[in-house]
């Protein structure tokens, strides 16, 4: 990327940048790398990992400030400890739409070698054609103490799907792409071509013969770039929702210690209904949580009041309105980049903001020096929704729901402004700092 232009400080001192998220993004193509990457920067700042299937010491988390984190696949929960027993959460999600390897990958077609894609996540389809794509997940293989599993993060582009050509179209107005003809990658040409599965181990340096298992997705090989002509905004993949990651993170660790816990969790499986083990509907947060009070010598009882006495502030990005389409949104909600948080409300309920929610966040806004702004999605359209109503169903937390405005939500490469990258982590750090 090129070097960060100077942007807007909000009143909150924050080390979140427009060139700090880029950097992030670059370097997490899939949940998995999220995780790693949110890890090496708790561990520089002293935290330190806990496993799920281990005792966990009351000592050790019953220190002044006591800094852990924890993994579960590709969702990562990460606290630092305060003297009451109330949690401060910010939640977000590791994953974005892609295009992920099948089971059964190799194909050819028309003597061109071709690797089996199927959507995830509602991928905006379209954005994903006539991009050099890398490959990127986490592969499980045999080792001499059972199964063990790699990270594997192939930067070169390797893979391609191409637009059918204007002339070959029926009308000259393009084609419905049907995501299961239309959306295989061009992998090579010719007899020599590898399976891909075979040239994938080898490349993350593991015996293809040993390989049980993959989790594989494809990723826009363009880094990403400060843009236009006053550098005010970040062209990147997957800002949704590593936007959230990265300013969720620096808000953690800028924040000072409080009396209550200030926690992290970033969620897998968003994208597609978060109905897995690591996902918002499964009992990570709460387990968690659950094991820090009574590590700390506490009760079920007392476990039960502090998720009572809890906010969790579910951040995902938010709808800019779009210049060239201002009639899809609600007139009198304009959301404008570089315009600050948003607060999103869904009578609805596809978002879990309440009045005393909205009173948390504004408050928060206020105390970061940062505007903020309201969101509502027109009423004849479908809105989307976030972990934000699962967590609250889930958990009884009390639950809002907020984010930064971005443009081209889903689509393979999408855009923010480089000012709301501080606002929001200042917005999110002001919250956690909430007593």
């Amino acid at each position: 990327m090129a070097s960060s232009p100077r942007t807007p400080s909000p009143k909150l001192p924050t080390s979140a940048t427009a060139f700090g998220l880029g950097e992030f993004v670059d370097a997490s193509p899939s949940p998995f790398h999220v995780c790693a990457t949110v890890a090496r920067e708790l561990e520089t700042a002293g935290y330190t990992r806990l496993f799920e299937d281990r005792e966990w010491s009351s000592t050790e988390l019953s220190a002044p400030a006591a800094r852990h984190y924890v993994i579960r696949g590709g969702s990562i929960i990460a606290w630092q400890a305060g003297e009451a027993g109330a949690f401060r959460i910010v939640g977000g999600h590791t994953d974005s739409p892609n295009l992920r390897v099948k089971q059964h990958p190799d194909r050819s077609s028309a003597g061109v070698a071709m690797v089996a894609l199927e959507p995830y996540g509602g991928a905006w389809l379209n954005s994903w054609l006539d991009r050099d794509l890398g490959l990127s997940g986490r592969l499980a293989y045999r080792s001499a103490e059972g199964v063990a599993h790699t990270l594997v993060h192939v930067t070169e582009p390797v893979l391609r799907v191409p637009q059918l050509a204007i002339h070959l179209s029926e009308d000259r107005k393009g084609v419905t792409l049907d995501p299961q003809r239309h959306v295989d990658g061009i992998w090579g040409l010719g007899d020599a071509v590898p399976d891909v599965l075979r040239w994938v181990s080898e490349y993350a340096g593991i015996d293809p013969d040993a390989l049980l298992g993959w989790e594989l997705m494809t990723h826009d090989a363009a880094p990403s770039a400060i843009v236009g002509a006053g550098e005010n905004l970040l062209s990147a993949p997957r800002l949704d929702n590593q936007g959230t990651c990265y300013a969720g993170l620096r808000a953690l660790l800028d924040g000072s210690s409080t009396t209550h816990t200030r926690m992290l969790v970033l969620f897998d499986h968003e994208e597609v209904g978060s109905g897995s083990e690591r996902g918002a509907a499964s009992d990570f947060l709460a387990s968690i949580c659950e094991r820090i009070v009574l590590a700390r010598g506490g009760s079920r009882a007392d476990f039960l009041q502090a998720m009572a006495a809890s906010v969790c502030l579910s951040g995902d990005m938010a709808h800019a309105t779009h210049p060239n389409y201002p009639e899809r949104h609600e007139p009198g909600h304009r959301i404008t980049i570089g315009g600050g948080p948003v607060l999103k409300v869904n009578q609805n309920l596809r978002y879990a903001s309440d009045a005393l929610g909205e009173a948390i966040f504004a408050l928060a806004c206020d105390t970061a020096g940062v505007p903020m702004q309201r969101y509502v999605h027109r009423a004849d359209l479908p809105c989307g929704s976030t972990i934000g109503p699962i967590t609250a169903s889930r958990t009884g937390l009390t639950t809002i729901d907020v984010g930064a405005p971005q443009l081209a939500m889903h689509s393979a490469r999408e855009l923010m402004g480089v000012a709301d990258v501080p606002m929001y982590s200042a917005a999110l750090q002001a919250f956690l700092s909430q007593d």
